[in-house]
């Protein structure tokens, strides 16, 4: 029996599917205008549900992290990792270099410019496993702890639900782009479909806009601070919305436009901006020590890669893996479902092992260099006294510290210049994606090589605008955090069904099935 046999064809066009479309947009408004109607309540009310979530469901981030990684090493090693996503000899839609530049620009995006510099100084102030503030040793970790955090387990939460979601489009040519579709190796009976599928789609947008809307918290603020820089103006609420309108305006053009023009050129813009701007640093700092100090948590993490993975600190309870930890594993889980159909739509031709490898390699090399030379340069200049980056960071905020730590490089001026610009396409990038898979998903009858509308990518991207309004409003990282913490928790069972799904695919073929 043919790998798509059972699957009707489709003779109607793509169009909106209201099943999906309408409760998750309205889900989405309701949301909004909480947030915009009583900010200080709606920051209150997220926080308290960001701390019972990671309070009680820790353990589970934890553990489906560890298992997301094991799955994907399986799935790369095994035989199954030699069948194409596509037909028999096809070749990758993309080139290796685009198709790199896209998963990395859509799947980072502004949170590792957010986060690159300031991170590691969090964790010398408040250091895991019980190290002292402020030592040597809590240096050590810092930097150590932000590689990891940003390191291979993030790369496996977007490889896992890409397999099933390129194999589902690519080689059972199922004509919708959606994470139900690629769940019916379980929902396998039209009644099941009929039942589930609509709530997996729903939850998964809610999700990606958890996802997003994080990203958007800590992007928008971030783009401020270096555009009052540049000019002189005041960061504030005004300049906040302003940078918010323009960024819209960017990625809803894009996103318009459509994959190819778009999203494409814009993350091949960014990949080459990233790699200047590690280079860089690298070259202008102290270029020994960052080599050295980045070596020397490739060691931390390899000796104590298990104990990080599993750290809850249950008998002190002094926040770090709340905090950091599983915070960041639920960040990811909330954009896994949002970078398995990005990633899965850009994926045709590639293997199973080459699209794992793929995700896993490229997006850890780029992430990691970026954490490694950014967050060793910061703790250089905290620790010759060059720059008080802690005093900045507890006083003035995580913005303010950013633009301060990018101002000591030589060329300032410029230096801030290239990161606002490219602070402006990552996030353009990664919502671009978001737009555009959120079409998709709420799109009938779209095969793997036609876009949604135009005019539902324009929807969403103007949805995700007004997201951000209510979070900026809200203000507060607590509240930024609760918005993927809260809303991933739901999208861990999605995950588990999407690699029952794949295997009982990948199991029936061998069969003839």
């Amino acid at each position: 029996m043919s790998e798509n046999a059972g699957i009707s064809t489709v003779e109607d066009g793509p169009s909106i599917d209201l099943r999906v479309f309408l409760p998750s947009l309205i889900i989405v408004l309701i949301a909004g205008v909480y947030l915009l109607q009583d900010p200080t309540q709606a920051e209150a009310g997220a926080t308290a549900w960001k701390t019972w979530v990671t309070m009680n469901f820790g353990w589970l981030f934890l553990l489906v992290a560890t298992a997301t990684l094991g799955f994907c090493g399986w799935l790369a090693l095994s035989r199954y990792g030699s069948v194409r996503l596509g037909d028999p000899g096809e070749q990758p839609e993309f080139r290796e270099l685009s198709w790199a530049a896209m998963m990395f620009t859509a799947g980072i995006g502004i949170g590792l410019v957010s986060w690159a510099f300031v991170e590691p100084v969090y964790y010398l102030v408040t250091p895991p496993l019980g190290i002292e503030s402020g030592t040597a040793a809590a240096m050590e970790w810092g930097h150590a702890y932000a590689q990891f955090h940003w390191g291979v387990i993030p790369w496996a939460f977007y490889a896992l639900p890409t397999v099933p979601i390129a194999y589902s489009l690519y080689v059972r040519k199922t004509p919708f782009l959606r994470i139900s579709a690629a769940s019916e190796g379980v929902l396998s009976t039209p009644k099941q479909r009929q039942w589930w599928s609509p709530l997996i789609d729903t939850l998964v947008i809610i999700g990606i806009i958890g996802g997003a809307g994080t990203s958007l918290g800590l992007g928008v603020p971030l783009v401020a601070e270096f555009f009052g820089k540049l000019t002189g103006i005041e960061s504030g609420m005004t300049l906040n919305l302003a940078v918010l309108a323009v960024w819209t305006l960017i990625f809803g053009t894009s996103v318009y436009r459509g994959l190819k023009a778009g999203i494409r050129r814009l993350a091949d813009i960014n990949i080459f901006l990233a790699v200047f701007v590690v280079v860089f640093v690298l070259l202008a700092g102290p270029t020994v020590f960052i080599l050295s100090l980045s070596v020397n948590s490739v060691g931390l993490m390899l000796n104590n890669f298990a104990h990080m993975s599993f750290w809850l600190d249950p008998i002190e309870q002094g926040g770090f893996p709340e905090d950091w930890t599983i915070f960041y594993w639920a960040w990811w889980i909330a954009y896994a479902p949002l970078m398995g159909l990005f990633f899965g739509r850009i994926s045709r031709g590639r293997t199973i092992r080459q699209v794992v490898l793929g995700i896993v390699g490229w997006g850890s090399l780029g992430t990691l260099s970026f954490m490694a030379v950014c967050g060793a340069y910061t703790l250089h200049l905290e620790l010759e006294g060059l720059l008080p980056v802690t005093q900045i960071l507890q006083e003035q905020g995580q913005e303010a510290a950013v633009v301060a730590i990018v101002a000591t490089l030589p060329f300032s001026t410029i230096a801030i210049l290239v990161f606002t610009v490219l602070s402006f396409i990552f996030l353009a990038t990664t919502l671009d994606s978001v737009a555009y898979v959120l079409a998709s998903i709420t799109t009938r009858n779209l095969r793997g090589g036609v876009e949604p509308a135009r005019m539902n990518r324009l929807c969403w991207a103007f949805a995700l605008a007004f997201i951000a309004v209510g979070l900026l409003l809200a203000g507060g990282l607590e509240a930024v955090k609760a918005s993927s913490v809260v809303t991933a928790l739901p999208l861990i069972p999605v995950l588990g069904v999407l690699a029952i799904s794949l295997i009982r695919w990948l199991r029936a073929s061998d069969t003839g099935g």
